[in-house]
């Protein structure tokens, strides 16, 4: 019995501190700050230098048919 206590005592403190650390991420709004301050200035940086084709130079007949 006493290593089912041990499991259950290590399983609560476990709980606890993933508890503490996901309350501290939503509390002080950490993955809107990671998402704002580093994804989307790399994913701007990153597409915005996309080659891309320009379709206004693309001459009437090559365009898709719309049926």
């Amino acid at each position: 019995m006493k290593t089912i206590g041990k499991f259950f005592f290590k399983l609560i403190r476990f709980a606890v501190i993933v508890y503490g650390i996901l309350f501290a991420v939503f509390y002080f709004d950490l993955d809107g700050k990671f998402l704002y301050y580093i994804w989307e200035p790399f994913m701007i940086k990153r597409f915005d230098n996309m080659k891309r084709a320009d379709t206004l130079k693309t001459p009437y007949t090559m365009k898709d048919n719309v049926e």
